[in-house]
């Protein structure tokens, strides 16, 4: 009976959703079921290649700094070129570059490469959010985004764990698997997904074109509730960001190995395959502040917690508490910048989020390696959870009426009645969400982090 309830649950998260969406979820699954390069880029710099931790380091920072470029590059193309073609464009640029690694040997080339590969990745990613935006009704927007996000963590579990396996065959054996796996999602693309860009609206007495106003960065950045969602967005990416340089660093201080942190923070992946439709049942129809608000809690309090853990078991269950925080902030987020986002620049905001994710994945962990080799690893998890916690506030007294005000516009606008207020007094999902995690608080994948 148990086993029937969930997959009725899982059903009722999946239904409804149009077919177009669905063939971007499988392109998706496949792009990053064969994502091994940043996966194994470290080991492949240092192990194979005989450079220094300090170059692979270095490597893998430009590929952050590549999507800094990338991201309003893609949104710019996706709002005046159209979202299929940046996606098949920038598909093709990132195979291209896997494809490359598995030749290019100099030190210097295999950095440009890495560059590339990072504005192409990062480039991609305004289009898909803003074709999701387009193909689903506005009320479903943010499951729609929490489904694609669980196709990524789904494709990044099964690429770690076959490519771990494969790994006998050679690195550049991976390298042309990557290569060929985003290839066919490009592929995929191309045949199957229509493009959903807004056509231009037409004046009625006169038949002309209307020419919309034109949008740049900085005119996205004078959007004062965005801007404030960016800011916001770009201090939880810190947080988010530093566990992946930090917790290794600091439970190698406590004398536990490699492998026990190889098991701690493969809970973050597993946790989201098994309980993200849960995640996305639980808090749907809740207001977007107030699960921004939750998400940047659970963030403060699960990295704030490390600082307490000593075992195993313990940075496990902090791990556990950021993860769900993970699960909730991700496409909550993606789903406000739609909201916020015009029709005719969904793409350009989309580019200007992604710069924060991209921004947090180039400084967060230089910042994080600093603070734990200077004042200390429990000094980095304090400023975790300070800056998680002014998070938290920051979305509920800057961003609160802003987004409720967003989402009932797009509700009227889209003959829908937008379930806002009763959202809003589901607020005590916060104080429910904290009790039942607090139990715990004693107690290359930087990838992910552009994963919005």
């Amino acid at each position: 009976m148990r086993i029937y309830s969930l997959i009725r649950s899982a059903r009722a998260q999946t239904a409804g959703l149009p077919p177009g969406f669905w063939w971007l979820w499988l392109s998706t699954l496949v792009n990053r079921t064969g994502a091994f390069v940043l996966t194994f880029l470290s080991l492949y710099l240092t192990t194979e290649l005989g450079h220094s931790a300090w170059f692979a380091g270095l490597v893998v920072a430009l590929h952050g700094l590549g999507g800094v470029a990338g991201s309003p590059l893609g949104g710019y193309l996706t709002d005046r070129w159209g979202r299929r073609p940046t996606m098949v464009s920038m598909h093709l640029a990132a195979a291209t570059c896997a494809l490359l690694l598995a030749f290019v040997t100099n030190a210097w080339g295999i950095a440009a490469v890495i560059l590339l590969m990072g504005v192409a990745m990062q480039g991609v990613r305004p289009s898909i959010n803003a074709t999701i935006a387009d193909l689903v009704p506005a009320h479903d927007v943010r499951r729609a985004y929490a489904l694609n996000y669980w196709a990524l963590n789904l494709g990044f579990a099964i690429a770690a764990i076959g490519g771990g396996a494969a790994i006998v065959l050679g690195y550049r054996t991976l390298f042309v698997v990557d290569a060929t796996a985003t290839a066919l999602c490009a592929l995929i693309v191309f045949l199957r997904l229509p493009e959903t860009r807004p056509e231009a609206k037409v004046d009625q007495t006169t038949g002309d074109t209307v020419a919309e106003a034109e949008v740049s960065v900085l005119t996205v950045l004078r959007d004062a509730p965005f801007r404030t969602l960016v800011l916001l967005n770009l201090f939880v990416c810190l947080v988010f960001t530093a566990p992946w340089i930090g917790l290794p660093l600091t439970m190698a201080g406590e004398g536990l190995t490699t492998s026990a942190y190889g098991a701690v923070i493969a809970v973050n992946g597993i946790v989201i395959v098994a309980f993200q439709l849960l995640v996305n049942k639980l808090t749907d129809k809740r207001s977007p502040a107030m699960l921004l608000s939750l998400s940047s809690l659970l963030f403060a309090l699960g990295t704030g917690a490390t600082a307490l853990a000593g075992s195993s078991f313990a940075f496990g269950a902090t791990v556990v508490v950021w993860t769900i925080g993970e699960m909730i902030h991700v496409p909550t987020n993606a789903a406000a910048t739609a909201r916020l986002a015009p029709e005719h620049a969904r793409g350009r905001y989309q580019g200007v989020m992604g710069m924060s994710w991209a921004v947090a994945g180039f400084f967060a962990p230089i910042l994080a390696g600093w603070v734990v080799d200077g004042p200390g690893p429990d000094v980095l998890w304090l400023a975790c959870a300070v800056i998680g916690a002014l998070a938290a506030v920051g979305y509920q007294t800057r961003l609160r009426s802003a987004l409720a005000d967003a989402e009932e516009e797009t509700g009227q606008r889209n003959g829908e009645e937008t379930p806002v207020e009763e959202g809003l007094a589901g607020e005590g999902l916060v104080e429910e969400t904290l009790l039942a995690t607090r139990p715990a608080a004693p107690a290359p994948a930087v990838d992910k982090v552009g994963s919005s």
